[in-house]
């Protein structure tokens, strides 16, 4: 999600930077005492609690508050992980798991487990497993009424070993299925998908920067490179919340010179800055390119972004990204245990930190408010443009992304949607390909009418507001004859009715349950294609793309410039 790096005795992968402890750094002899001293008083309670205290002490959840609590002082990405929590941090740097399974994510529902999405490729989808599949049994154990994380002990195994699960699959005739499958070792992809778009566009969704990302991006170009059509190419980061800051480095060497200066790092000492420039010919230094960023775009996707608005090689489009200038490193700790830690700040070549929270200064209650940017410093891009530090990076075109409805967070969050994609992919055996394939006016009334209005818990937003104001009212003195009539003439107005609110809603709710039953079929490429046929911020990267004047303009490249 590799390459190694030794910190002292360390060996592991490093998070989202490079950044280096420097070993001959010495806190100074007041702060060393007052370390020691709290050190000694802290055992002297652990050993006193456990010699006293009435019952008996469970040391496993006491020193992890203890360990949270010391860490949650710091900044939220310095944590700790234990023996067992640590393939779960090696996976987010590797993109692979450390153990043979059956390659399919879970959901869990009223303590039981169900197939929710099967990884494309994976044993699980190979043998026809199903999103909304009930796991009834694997092997010979029971697992109906088991939680996720029981039914997962039972699915993991070596590599090789077989595994047979039984199903129990809504809308088919023969509702109990078993499948034989051989465990595998299982790996996410870093670009999920990539294609030609239009005819004449390249685009790469990259969701992770682990250690194939830069290999994977670098496929998809040199395809995009063998195809005369292709003049234009867009990079889609959004969502993508970093990792490996040398696939970054890697990345942005794709178009730009060979040897230019992507970001610094600074920790403690100065004598710990180091530089990052690009190693590699690029494959297009001159292609139109547009990155696609929002506030789910973090860390390495901010490198990535940063990088390239700052060397005016692309153009930025969506929304102001997370802000996460921080470094971090694995330190190995006892019994297995690793420490993440932050150890330096990362800067773009403009010379900008983009992180947006100051964690070394809190306010009194603890908390850590984000710089404002009336207080952020002005930077210079290559070609002069004017950028600032602080608070995440600011896209050269802003998109508005519309709000999310309260009735469309039900039924996401309620699986309505889930639900009937399950059904409608177990009674349809194919559907168009994933760009052709539409949610007809029968399909939408069909998911209407697979809606039970007495099971839906629906916020019926205008209502509740409606019974606030009345009571607000009468408790300020203001309900009489008067305002009571006004308010009984409103309500019916405001009253929220479902099939209306479904109507109404109608385009995001489509976008969502396309995308749902597209995944059926196609998996994670079906999804993305369904989200991408109506992306504003794609539209809009390829009008920008398209037009070499404003293009420019953007760019800050003037027609001198330009030649």
């Amino acid at each position: 999600m590799k390459i190694l790096h030794h910190i002292l005795a360390i060996a592991l992968p490093v998070i989202a930077g490079n950044g280096v402890i420097n070993a001959q750094q010495q806190p100074s002899s007041s702060h060393d005492a007052a370390i020691n001293r709290n050190l000694t008083t802290f055992n002297a309670i652990v050993k006193e609690l456990e010699m006293n205290y009435v019952d008996t002490i469970r040391p496993k959840e006491a020193f992890e508050a203890a360990i949270s609590a010391l860490t949650s002082t710091i900044d939220p990405y310095t944590e700790y992980y234990d023996s067992d929590e640590r393939a779960d941090l090696m996976r987010m740097t590797t993109g692979e798991f450390d153990y043979a399974g059956i390659g399919s994510f879970l959901l869990e529902r009223n303590g039981s487990t169900y197939i929710s999405n099967p990884m494309e490729g994976a044993p699980a989808a190979k043998a026809g497993l199903r999103s909304g599949d009930w796991i009834i049994r694997v092997d010979t154990v029971d697992t109906s009424k088991m939680k996720s994380s029981e039914v997962t002990k039972y699915l993991r195994g070596k590599l090789g070993t077989p595994v047979t699960v039984t199903v129990n699959r809504p809308h088919v005739t023969d509702s109990i299925l078993t499948f034989d499958m051989i465990r595998e070792k299982l790996s996410e992809p870093a670009v999920p998908y990539w294609d030609v778009i239009d005819g004449n566009t390249g685009y790469i969704r990259l969701t992770s920067f682990i250690q194939q990302s830069g290999k994977d991006v670098r496929e998809a170009l040199e395809a995009f490179k063998a195809n005369p059509n292709v003049n234009k190419i867009v990079l889609d980061l959004r969502g993508n919340g970093g990792g490996l800051l040398e696939q970054a480095v890697d990345i942005v060497g794709n178009f730009v010179p060979k040897g230019t200066e992507v970001l610094r790092t600074k920790g403690r000492d100065a004598s710990t800055e180091k530089i990052y420039k690009t190693t590699k010919t690029p494959i297009f230094p001159d292609i139109p390119l547009a990155v696609l960023i929002d506030g789910g775009s973090a860390s390495a996707s901010e490198i990535t972004a940063g990088a390239l608005q700052d060397l005016d090689r692309a153009v930025l489009i969506g929304s102001r990204s997370f802000g996460k200038g921080l470094v971090q490193n694995t330190l190995q700790l006892p019994y297995e245990g690793l420490l993440k830690v932050t150890v330096a700040k990362y800067y773009i070549p403009s010379g900008r930190l983009i992180q947006a929270l100051d964690y070394s200064h809190r306010n009194s209650d603890g908390s850590v408010a984000r710089t404002p940017d009336s207080l952020t410093n002005v930077y210079k891009t290559l070609h002069g443009r004017e950028v600032r530090d602080g608070g995440g990076l600011k896209p050269d075109f802003d998109i508005d992304w519309g709000k999310f409805s309260h009735i469309t967070y039900n039924l996401v969050r309620d699986n309505w949607i889930f639900d009937f994609a399950n059904k409608y992919a177990n009674t349809h055996t194919q559907i168009p390909s994933a760009w052709d394939f539409e949610v007809t006016d029968e399909i939408y009334a069909d998911f209407k009418n697979s809606i039970d209005p007495e099971k839906l818990k629906y916020d019926k937003v205008l209502e509740e507001i409606m019974k606030q104001l009345r009571e607000t009212a009468e408790n300020e003195g203001y309900l009489n004859e008067e305002t009571t009539a006004a308010l009984d003439a409103l309500t019916p107005l405001l009253a929220q009715n479902l099939d209306r609110d479904l109507e109404t809603k109608r385009k995001d709710i489509t976008e969502y349950l396309g995308a749902e039953i597209a995944s059926r079929y196609y998996f994670d490429k079906g999804r993305i294609i369904q989200e991408l046929k109506n992306d504003e911020a794609l539209k809009k990267a390829i009008e920008i793309l398209s037009d070499k004047e404003e293009l420019n303009k953007t760019l800050g490249l003037t027609p001198d410039k330009n030649k």
